[in-house]
């Protein structure tokens, strides 16, 4: 009964529309359907599969959570690091790029407007 693979993370945020923009505008990733839900929100797919789920709140409810307080970051599959490394570079947003030792993985890293760091993993021919 193993874990298949990752389903979506939540991000409860006071800038719900700047954080809605950095995944969609800097990540690429698009809106699509979410259900009707009682308060303010988005699901952003990558493909047909919603990954990012936003909730809005007031900044009171956005502090840290005692109980998901230790998230550190989220990583995310990637392609065409060069395309995404001049992406990132023509929008001004920061990164820092890693080399993963023997695997032939580089990984790109950003902030999103909450302070949460993204992970993307960009698959390399042998260097």
């Amino acid at each position: 009964m193993p874990v298949d693979s990752l389903d979506h993370y939540t991000l409860r945020t006071a800038e719900l529309d700047a954080t809605r923009n950095f995944f969609v505008d800097v990540l690429g990733l698009t809106e699509g359907y979410r259900p009707p839900f009682s308060f303010p929100g988005y699901w952003l797919y990558c493909g047909d599969k919603p990954i990012v789920h936003l909730i809005g709140s007031s900044r009171e409810m956005c502090s840290p959570s005692p109980d998901t307080g230790a998230l550190d970051h989220v990583a995310l599959a990637a392609s065409d690091i060069g395309g995404f490394r001049s992406h990132l570079e023509g929008m001004g947003v920061a990164y820092d790029e890693r080399k993963v030792p023997e695997l032939n993985v580089r990984q790109l890293f950003v902030v999103d407007p909450n302070n949460v760091k993204v992970e993307l993993n960009f698959p390399l021919e042998a260097d």
